[in-house]
């Protein structure tokens, strides 16, 4: 999209002052604030403290999709334009904004073929996440958007490759909170006791089996655990104990097999012992997967922008809820790369205190955006 570069150095500005005051998620009004007076043309409230605008003609419409939220953690990076409020946009969320931002910006000088909606999402790094409540306020059908585009920084994707790819690209991601118990009692007799710590211990070393032997292993899934947790001193064995994990599957089926089989395993692996297991599921969010129509008519777009499409679609059991979307209207997320080598064990990655994408990414993501919104625009006929 033309006039993308004119807008970079006050996108580049619009990021640092992002980057430099986060808010985790729920708490973002402050920066809605300030992308809403950047941008300079009317706004609507959607989800709380997120917001959308529009653009462009009346009926059809495509919408680019920025998250507006940051991680409790305290940044590392040493930029004098550095967090020091104990928040960190340190998933990317930042350059999303700017590269959001400048396409809308640079839209206002041209003949859009198809509206275009920017939506700024709260809450994707939280539960209950922002996406469900942008969908639940009707605003895709009272914009009739035919499609939503997203564009996520990536570590794990090289520096100067797009990943689009056909298909599932997140993760549908669920967690898990399993509750035994058993009879405590002094350590020293542990022989009147119903000890719930070995208990815990074989649930968790069989849940890691679970995925081996149940899922086609040419199919992506896992089982990790978070939190273990039992007792309060040396020699007192606890009347229970407690873990937490996630399921992360890229199959329907898969997902309700290991929800299955989770709680029947631990069910039945306390019952043995004499104890009781109680499991509670949480389902998060869906499979995120690619429109096929969507990716075919981006690739060659991004192409023709000077992007480089990686030749491998970058997939990972990574989350995020704008797979919610997908489950209305055709999706496509894009990984802009960021890394030196992908795959490298010791990179600093996406959640770490010292990530840092360059500010040449804005000027990527942002072109990412537009030639998305193009694709949109083409399947939806207005091209």
């Amino acid at each position: 999209m033309a006039g993308i570069d004119d807008v970079l150095p006050r996108a580049t500005a619009l990021r640092r002052a992002i980057h430099a005051d986060p808010y985790i998620g729920g708490f973002e009004q402050p920066t809605s604030d300030l992308l809403s007076t950047a941008l300079d043309r009317r706004t609507t409230p959607v989800a709380g403290t997120g917001f959308w605008t529009r653009l462009g003609p009346d009926g059809a419409a495509v919408a680019l999709r920025s998250e507006l939220d940051a991680l409790p953690i305290s940044e590392d990076t040493g930029v004098a334009w550095a967090s020091g409020n104990g928040a960190m946009h340190a998933c990317g969320h930042d350059v999303h904004m700017a590269a959001a931002w400048a396409v809308l910006k640079a839209a206002e000088a041209i003949d859009l073929p198809a509206g275009l909606l920017g939506i700024f999402q709260p809450r994707e790094e939280c539960q209950p996440s922002g996406a469900p409540d942008v969908l639940d306020s009707g605003l895709l059908e009272s914009q009739d958007v035919r499609s939503v585009i997203g564009a996520h920084v990536q570590p794990r994707v090289r520096a100067g490759l797009i990943s689009s790819g056909i298909g599932g690209v997140n993760a549908a991601a669920d967690a898990f909170d399993i509750v035994v118990r058993g009879h405590g009692g002094h350590g020293a007799y542990p022989h009147v006791t119903i000890d719930p710590v070995p208990i815990l211990a074989t649930i968790a070393s069989g849940l890691f089996e679970l995925v081996g032997r149940l899922i086609d292993p040419t199919r992506a899934a896992l089982i990790s655990i978070g939190r273990i947790e039992a007792g309060a001193t040396h020699n007192i064995i606890p009347d229970s104990g407690m873990l937490q994990g996630i399921i992360r599957t890229m199959h329907e089926s898969d997902r309700r097999l290991l929800h299955a089989e989770v709680r029947r395993f631990a069910e039945h692996t306390a019952a043995a012992r004499g104890a009781t297991a109680e499991v509670t599921l949480l389902r998060g969010d869906p499979v995120l997967a690619n429109d096929h129509d969507l990716v075919v008519a981006l690739d060659p777009l991004l192409e023709a922008a000077g992007l480089s499409v990686a030749d491998e679609p970058f997939r990972s059991l990574g989350a995020d809820d704008f797979s919610h979307f997908g489950q209305h209207v055709p999706i496509v997320m894009m990984f802009v790369g960021t890394g030196e080598e992908a795959d490298t064990r010791h990179d600093v990655g996406l959640h770490h205190a010292q990530y840092l994408p360059g500010e040449d990414t804005i000027r990527t993501v942002a072109t990412a955006l537009a030639a998305g919104y193009l694709a949109g625009a083409h399947l939806a006929g207005a091209l």
